[in-house]
């Protein structure tokens, strides 16, 4: 498959794979009663992202396209996520659990707000241990929210208050598409990032160069 088609084929499967997710959704499947672990939202996590990963290391052209694709337009995906406001305000009304809304809302939100600036001044060869660091730290943000998601539903007392409403529309959303594809942005942004060189930015490959000359003189 040449790289011009790939656009339209991650377009397409990306389109089916948010309908298959709002057709699951719609029919209750991601719904598991209080005291018992959520499969099937773990399953819509964990599927994805096992697709891609099998996808990415068994094709080298589908590796190369995803390795130059923008930096700075993968991490600005991540923008979106301020709106975790949503779940700090779902807790405040005792819509959700404070023990997966706090942290996960909180997460979202520092994470959003960031990624302008880790776009536009990190995603650089010069900064290249601080920009795959924001990354490893927005993919534990994801894991730690599916994980408290989880406990707050499987380990709930009775009465209590859990992630349920996570699983059905319209917040289904979020877990059974928006975390994997924002976990595999993560991995597409690291996989970038380990790839860069001092040659890759002229700038600092410059400075690289003049800095033995420069102690040499003094």
């Amino acid at each position: 498959m040449t790289r011009t088609r790939y656009p339209r084929l991650i377009a397409l499967l990306t389109a089916a794979w948010l309908a298959l997710s709002l057709t699951a959704s719609s029919l209750h499947l991601f719904v598991t009663p209080p005291g018992r672990p959520p499969i099937p939202v773990l399953l819509s996590v964990l599927l994805p992202i096992a697709i891609f990963t099998v996808w990415y290391f068994g094709s080298s052209r589908f590796r190369d396209f995803l390795l130059g694709l923008n930096p700075q337009t993968v991490t600005l995906l991540h923008g979106w996520r301020v709106a975790g406001f949503a779940f700090v305000a779902l807790a405040a009304y005792n819509i959700l659990p404070n023990l997966f809304a706090q942290p996960a809302g909180w997460g979202d939100i520092a994470i959003g707000i960031t990624a302008p600036f880790v776009a536009y001044r990190l995603a650089t060869p010069a900064h290249r241990r601080t920009f795959i660091l924001w990354q490893l730290l927005g993919m534990t943000d994801l894991v730690l929210a599916i994980s408290l998601g989880g406990l707050s539903t499987f380990m709930a007392a009775p009465g209590a208050i859990t992630a349920t409403p996570m699983a059905v529309l319209p917040l289904s959303f979020i877990p059974t598409f928006g975390v994997p594809l924002l976990f595999i942005l993560h991995i597409i942004s690291i996989a970038q990032a380990r790839r860069w060189s001092p040659q890759r930015d002229p700038n600092l490959a410059r400075e690289l160069n003049a800095f033995p000359s420069r102690t040499a003189t003094n």
